[in-house]
């Protein structure tokens, strides 16, 4: 009897007909969903003018994103390094352990793109480029507290559309919000 490729790395319990297949290795486990914090994640982790934002930031950061594969870009060091003192040695000490996405070549044409097509204003060039790096480095999702120029759910699906047509990944676009776990 022939087995499916992907059936052959499962072992298969052969005294119990009605018994399904038992994967070897736990996927959940060993493989992290990727995301890309954008600055405004960061920020949040120390703004005491949004209390709200800031408390569900911190305890997803302290508790969740542990669960995740973070990335960020030197995009999001830049944007941070513009902040005044003490806060900026803290928002850079936040994230001196995350791993970075480049900003490539190819990102800075996709922004471009987003750019002429107009699902960004040329005033947010970086907004475009914090969803091109997203989207050509695969993140599976883009974490955002930015809900005017990149959780905007209008603009969101022009992107959907734009890297779909245009060969790219689309990453999802979510708020530290949404993946809180149910247990909190």
């Amino acid at each position: 009897m022939l087995r499916p490729r992907w059936l052959s790395r499962h072992r298969i319990n052969r005294t119990d007909s009605k018994s399904w297949v038992r994967p070897v290795v736990e996927l959940s486990r060993v493989m992290k969903k990727s995301l890309y914090l954008e600055t405004s994640v960061v920020g949040a982790y120390l703004d005491n003018g949004e209390p709200f934002r800031r408390d569900l930031t911190i305890r997803w950061w302290e508790h969740e994103l542990a669960d995740y594969a973070p990335y960020i870009s030197p995009l999001v060091v830049r944007e941070l390094e513009r902040t005044e003192e003490p806060r900026r040695a803290a928002y850079l000490n936040l994230i001196r352990d995350v791993p970075m996405f480049e900003i490539s070549e190819e990102a800075a044409i996709l922004a471009e793109g987003y750019i002429s097509r107009g699902i960004f204003h040329r005033k947010y060039m970086a907004d475009a480029l914090h969803v091109a790096i997203a989207s050509v480095n695969k993140a599976d999702l883009l974490v955002t507290w930015d809900f005017g120029y990149i959780a905007n759910v209008h603009r969101q699906s022009r992107v959907q559309l734009f890297n779909t047509i245009a060969g790219f990944f689309v990453p999802m676009i979510v708020t530290p919000e949404f993946l809180i776990s149910a247990e909190f």
